[in-house]
C-alpha cells in the first residue's frame, strides 16, 4: 500500500538576463512542480494518476522513488516512511521510468539479473526469477539476446522485469506506455491486470499517463491531478457522476481544467 499525503516540490530555474549594453542579469525564477498532492493506492488494485503533461505527474512518482526530495508532504509504502527510511521503502517497490535505461551490450537476462544482484538476490535466484517474468511477459526468445536493437516494446518488457526481480509488493510505473505499439501496449495491460490479481501477489501498482483509454480499461481508481495539485479521485464511475458526464474525456476536461473555465468564464463575464 502506497500512501502520500500534500505532497510539494519547488523547484529555481535561472532565468536569462537581456543582452547588450544594458545587460541586467534578471532574478531566478521558482517553479511549483508539485504543490499538494495526495492519494493512496491499496494492495491488489491500480491506481492512474491522469493528468495533462506538466501537471507534476512525474515529479511526484520520482519524489515517491527517493529521486527526489519533496519540500512537504510525507509519503509511505507499507508503512514505512520514504524519506526517513528510503532504502526499506524502495527494497518494497518496483519503478519503471519513462527512461528504460538498459544496458545495451548486455543480454535481457543479464540486465534483469544484475538488478536482482543489486537487490541481494543470489545469481541462481535471480536467474529464476527472470525465467518467470519472461514467461509471465512473453519474452523468453529475448532472453538471451543482447538489447542492443531492441523494440520499444522489447525494451518494456525487459526493463519492467528488472523492475519486477526482487518481486516487490508494489510497483510504480511512469507513462508506461509511452512509444508504445498496440500489441505491446495490450501485453502490458494483461501484465498489469495478473500482477493485481491474489495469483500475481495482488501487487499495489500505481501509474501515471495522459491517455483517457489507460484509465478507463486498466485503473480501479483514478487520482487527477492538475496545476500540481490533487483535484478528483475515485472510480471512472464516480467521477462520471460527480461531473455528471457521460464520457470519461469531458469529465476529466471539467476536473482538471477548471481553473482555466472559471478564468475563461470571468473574462466573458468582464
Amino acid at each position: 500500500m502506497i500512501t502520500v499525503e500534500h505532497l510539494a516540490r519547488q523547484f529555481t530555474a535561472p532565468a536569462a538576463g537581456k543582452r547588450g549594453l544594458s545587460f541586467k542579469r534578471a532574478a531566478p525564477q521558482v517553479v511549483k512542480a508539485v504543490q499538494d498532492v495526495s492519494f493512496t493506492a491499496p494492495d491488489g488494485r491500480i491506481t492512474g494518476l491522469l493528468g495533462p503533461n506538466g501537471a507534476g505527474k512525474t515529479t511526484s512518482l520520482r519524489m515517491l522513488a527517493g529521486l527526489i526530495t519533496p519540500d512537504a508532504g510525507r509519503m509511505s509504502v507499507d508503512g514505512i516512511d520514504v524519506v526517513a527510511r528510503p532504502r526499506e521503502a524502495l527494497s518494497r517497490m518496483g519503478v519503471l521510468s519513462d527512461a528504460r535505461g538498459l544496458y545495451p551490450r548486455l543480454t535481457a537476462r543479464e540486465n534483469i539479473v544484475y538488478y536482482g544482484s543489486l537487490h541481494g538476490l543470489s545469481r541462481d535466484a535471480a536467474n529464476a526469477r527472470a525465467e518467470t517474468l519472461a514467461a509471465m511477459l512473453e519474452m523468453t526468445p529475448l532472453l538471451d539476446r543482447r538489447t542492443d536493437g531492441f523494440s520499444q516494446g522489447e525494451r518494456m518488457k525487459t526493463a519492467l522485469a528488472r523492475a519486477l526481480v526482487h518481486d516487490p509488493a508494489n510497483i510504480v510505473l511512469d507513462e508506461p506506455t509511452n512509444g508504445l505499439d498496440v500489441l505491446a501496449t495490450r501485453a502490458l495491460r494483461d501484465a498489469l491486470r495478473y500482477l493485481r490479481t491474489p495469483e500475481g501477489g495482488g501487487k499495489c501498482i500505481v501509474f501515471s499517463t495522459h491517455i483517457m483509454q489507460e484509465v478507463e480499461r486498466l485503473c480501479d481508481s483514478v487520482v487527477v491531478v492538475s496545476h500540481g495539485r490533487t483535484v478528483a479521485s475515485g472510480s471512472v464511475a464516480e467521477l462520471l457522476a460527480q461531473t455528471r458526464e457521460q464520457d470519461f474525456e469531458e469529465a476529466f476536461v471539467k476536473l482538471a481544467f477548471a481553473e482555466e473555465a472559471a478564468r475563461h468564464l470571468q473574462e466573458v463575464k468582464a
